[in-house]
């Protein structure tokens, strides 16, 4: 990307730029992370408190799982640098001065915002989240794009890389995209709740979402899928038993596994047409259906066996059950990140639809021909839009009961 370059929706949508850096004394761009713990403990002793958090963020080694990557690492420097500018966004003032060490920039800054209200995500709760407090945690992913995944501390919310071009679609199709919210409001897409891009010095610039976890709250969840409904390369091979590493597991691990939402499986389905369906006429691809397992304590089960599910209970602004019944609502749990949640009658059940940005053009109808001479007889992923939705609303109602 030329020097100086914005993506697009930058000046139309608001781009909301904040210089935020390591607060003085700023090293060079080389040096932002202490280059050891001894030298990171000298600096948090040097500054203010808010100067010594950040720099004692700077001396804390950022997990993989439950391994450590050196500080001086990229990824590392990228994060911290990711969390001070979040922080500088809403906490610059006279006392704390922007210095030149990089740029965060928010783009449809005021778009987001409305959307974070409407999902009653109060401000203070997203910075806090994504501020300082505490290190980011690397997500071991086994996707074959070169993104880069993170989750706040309090693994509330996810953060990806993206590219220029994807950024792009993101924002030239954000307003259909909140007005599907607003028709569906208990829609299976991922909340996205944030895109900025964040330049170091003189460096290329990097782009960013956030979006809710639809693994939160991960405490009790045992097993992680990422469903693409096909076969091709849909395989991972399972941690050994008792490992610390949290892995998502894919298409063919689910074999032999069964959804059962009782009587909230028609809600699903549907949903998942709807969903799908809104993907395809904006010529969507290769997304994927996040499906997580929680064992229900014998407390917890049965709670919602007698209820009617699409209900405008859960949802302002609707009196007429027939408009409830038309966007498809449901009685939403009691429980954090409910939009996501959805509970059989043994099990809970976290599921979203991600990765909402890859448009089926040149390069992945290119991958469709590849797959076609190379996979025969095989499903793969790369498919036309029409042919994706309907193959994923397949492998939904084949897999649950």
């Amino acid at each position: 990307m030329p020097r100086g370059g914005r993506a697009a929706g930058d000046t139309a949508r608001g781009r909301e730029a904040v210089a935020g850096a390591m607060p003085a004394p700023s090293p060079g761009p080389r040096e932002v992370l202490a280059s050891s713990p001894e030298a990171g403990s000298r600096a948090a002793a040097a500054g203010s408190s808010s100067r010594g958090l950040l720099w004692h963020l700077q001396d804390k080694r950022l997990r993989l799982g439950l391994f450590e990557i050196d500080p001086g690492h990229e990824l590392h420097q990228m994060t911290c640098m990711m969390q001070a500018g979040l922080w500088a966004a809403t906490q610059v003032s006279m006392d704390h001065p922007p210095t030149q060490g990089f740029e965060l920039g928010t783009l449809a800054g005021p778009a987001f915002a409305r959307l974070r209200r409407s999902l009653g995500l109060a401000d203070e709760d997203y910075q806090a989240a994504l501020g300082p407090g505490g290190p980011y945690l690397q997500f071991l992913s086994t996707s074959k794009s070169k993104a880069s995944f993170f989750l706040s501390h309090d693994q509330r919310f996810f953060l990806k890389t993206q590219r220029r071009r994807e950024v792009q679609v993101l924002l030239a199709h954000l307003p259909r995209y909140v007005q599907h919210l607003q028709r569906h409001p208990h829609s299976l897409l991922a909340r996205l709740l944030g895109v900025h891009s964040l330049r170091v010095a003189q460096g290329k610039k990097k782009y960013f979402i956030i979006m809710q976890s639809v693994f939160f709250p991960a405490g009790r969840i045992s097993e992680r899928y990422d469903i693409k409904g096909c076969e091709v390369s849909r395989w991972v091979d399972p941690a050994p038993e008792g490992s610390p590493i949290v892995q998502v597991l894919k298409d063919l691990n689910f074999e032999g596994k069964t959804i059962n939402l009782g009587p909230q499986r028609s809600w699903f389905l549907r949903q998942m047409e709807l969903d799908t369906a809104f993907l395809r006429e904006l010529n969507m691809t290769d997304y994927s259906l996040l499906v997580a397992f929680q064992q229900l304590h014998e407390d917890e089960k049965g709670l919602g066996s007698s209820l009617i599910f699409r209900t405008v209970r859960s949802v302002r602004g609707i009196q007429s059950p027939e408009e409830s019944g038309a966007q498809n609502r449901r009685l939403l749990p009691d429980a954090p990140n409910a939009l996501h949640i959805v509970d059989g009658p043994e099990q809970r059940y976290f599921l979203g639809l991600v990765d909402l940005v890859t448009v089926y053009g040149l390069h992945k109808r290119l991958e469709h021909l590849c797959g076609t001479l190379c996979c025969l007889g095989r499903t793969f992923s790369p498919v036309s839009p029409a042919c994706y939705a309907r193959r994923l609303c397949q492998w939904a109602e084949a897999h649950t009961e």
